[in-house]
């Protein structure tokens, strides 16, 4: 029993935590290989970092077909700089789309950025709005000029500004805070 408390299990499988980053690289490609789009996220972006682009977004890919909407947000931005692929901004607004839809705060507001640059201004504002209440700091940025231009009503930003700070209320707690000094001190 003691042994157990010196090398935790895993919560929901009870097998021991990996104690090496060899471990925890083959429980990975096995959760991978499982269709896990979790897993086949961060393998996307294990290959992504070592510049195989190639495999990167054959993972992303099929991540995101199972759902995974940071997937498709990666898959966006590969279409939007051409990277390891030809620039398709239809391929690239396919997949912001969807990681909007699913909640992805970043997609949402590109999407904003979008319909700003293409002077769709009533749709710029919706987009910063919902990532704003998601939390997403540039996108009261991009309120902040929308309402300097005269696209976005005073209540409207006032309300956008008060969903904005609950939301990152809503994450803020002693334990994260605690980590986030402990990174910062790194």
């Amino acid at each position: 029993m003691l042994e157990q408390r010196q090398h935790p299990a895993c919560p929901f499988c009870r097998h021991p935590t990996p104690k090496t980053d060899a471990e925890i690289d083959i429980l990975s490609m096995k959760r991978a290989m499982a269709n896990d789009p979790s897993a086949l996220q961060d393998t996307g972006m294990n290959r992504f970092d070592e510049g195989d682009y190639e495999g990167a977004f054959e993972y992303w890919t099929k991540a995101a077909e199972l759902g995974d909407a940071h997937a498709h947000f990666l898959l966006s931005v590969m279409y939007h700089g051409g990277i390891g692929v030809e620039k398709d901004e239809k391929k690239e607004l396919h997949h912001l789309e969807e990681a909007a839809i699913a909640g992805h705060p970043s997609a949402r507001h590109n999407l904003g950025c979008y319909e700003w640059k293409n002077e769709r201004f009533d749709r710029a504002v919706k987009h910063f709005i919902i990532a704003a209440n998601h939390g997403y700091d540039d996108s009261i940025k991009g309120l902040t000029e929308c309402y300097a231009n005269g696209h976005v009503s005073k209540e409207d930003f006032a309300a956008a500004l008060r969903a904005h700070q609950a939301a990152v209320d809503a994450t803020k707690s002693p334990q994260r805070e605690a980590a986030e000094k402990k990174r910062r001190e790194a």
